[in-house]
């Protein structure tokens, strides 16, 4: 009932969100410390075996086993306030295939609103309703309810989803939470930077790259106008625009702009940094976000030029908070 009556998410909810997320993307270095911070905020590991068990029906077994993986690995060191959860019991509908299915069926129209037949492909409709809704919700780990918020994080973290993404998030509030808590969820993955909700495009992978740790994106959107997207903890090098000045406009994610010498700027959207020319700097994403920015240059003399320089190492990078 805390889900179903809550406005706000939980931090346990952010912590499923978290790792169904990542999880989906295939972000295994992101998905370790996400792993540690679920368990650190009340998701149990019997809770996160489920979600992982259940999202390989939406993303595959390889990121399945994957992320089970990187719990078995982060349960090396267990903590001794991380709670193990309920006992696993297998499912009386495992053994019955009558029940499963009837189960599925049941399952499938209250997340639908109504009754669903896939008579399209017979294959797929009798897996949802055996398998998936029968079999995998059969599990008592998840309510429903939770189960429908680590599919609408899975699912907002892929890309070619949209209408998948757009029924589970009905089929939440249908699974008991509160429309305010599915919006906030879908604005929480953003906001952190689990997600990129962009209406800039994203672009193909930079010609630029071998100046950058990670990858980076390049669109250009018109007028001398370049948008950069960078993925988590993707940044350039330092470097220098002779007799030129650049001008950076954040407008999605979170990232970093340092000039040489100085402490580090947050950018977020609606950051806008102009970088006197000759001046040494570096700019980027965030550890645990995307980040876009538009740039473009003024002031611009004859015989303007880039010189790029080092890298920005992790020594550096890992010491911003």
């Amino acid at each position: 009932m805390a889900t179903v009556n809550s406005q706000t998410l939980s931090e346990r909810q952010k912590g499923l969100a978290a790792c169904a997320c990542l999880m989906a993307q295939g972000d295994l270095e992101r998905l370790e410390p996400a792993v540690r911070a679920a368990l650190d905020n009340g998701v149990t590991i019997n809770e996160l075996k489920e979600a992982f068990s259940q999202l390989y029906a939406y993303t595959g077994f390889p990121r399945s086993l994957n992320a089970l993986g990187v719990l078995n690995k982060v349960l090396e060191n267990k903590q001794a306030t991380w709670q193990e959860g309920k006992p696993w019991t297998r499912p009386a509908e495992w053994d019955d295939a009558r029940k499963a299915y009837e189960l599925g069926v049941k399952n499938q129209t209250q997340l639908s609103g109504r009754p669903f037949n896939y008579d399209f492909c017979p294959q797929d409709d009798y897996y949802l309703k055996s398998h998936l809704f029968g079999d995998i919700f059969a599990g008592d780990q998840l309510s429903a309810a939770d189960r429908e918020i680590v599919t609408v994080a899975a699912l907002s973290g892929l890309e070619g989803v949209a209408p998948q993404l757009a029924a589970h998030k009905q089929g939440a509030v249908n699974m008991g939470n509160s429309q305010q808590l599915v919006d906030e969820l879908s604005a929480w993955l953003g906001s952190e930077g689990y997600t990129l909700h962009s209406q800039w495009p994203k672009g193909e992978p930079n010609p630029y790259g071998k100046y950058f740790i990670g990858q980076s994106y390049l669109a250009d959107v018109g007028g001398g106008v370049m948008n950069v997207t960078f993925e988590p903890r993707c940044r350039n090098n330092w470097h220098v625009h002779h007799k030129q000045v650049q001008v950076l406009i954040c407008v999605a994610g979170r990232g970093w702009y340092q000039e040489w010498g100085m402490e580090a700027v947050e950018m977020t959207p609606g950051t806008v940094i102009a970088i006197p020319a000759e001046a040494k700097h570096w700019h980027g994403a965030a550890k645990d976000s995307w980040f876009q920015h538009l740039t473009y240059h003024k002031d611009v003399q004859e015989g303007a030029s880039n010189e790029w320089l080092e890298a920005v190492t992790d020594e550096v990078y890992d010491q911003l908070k």
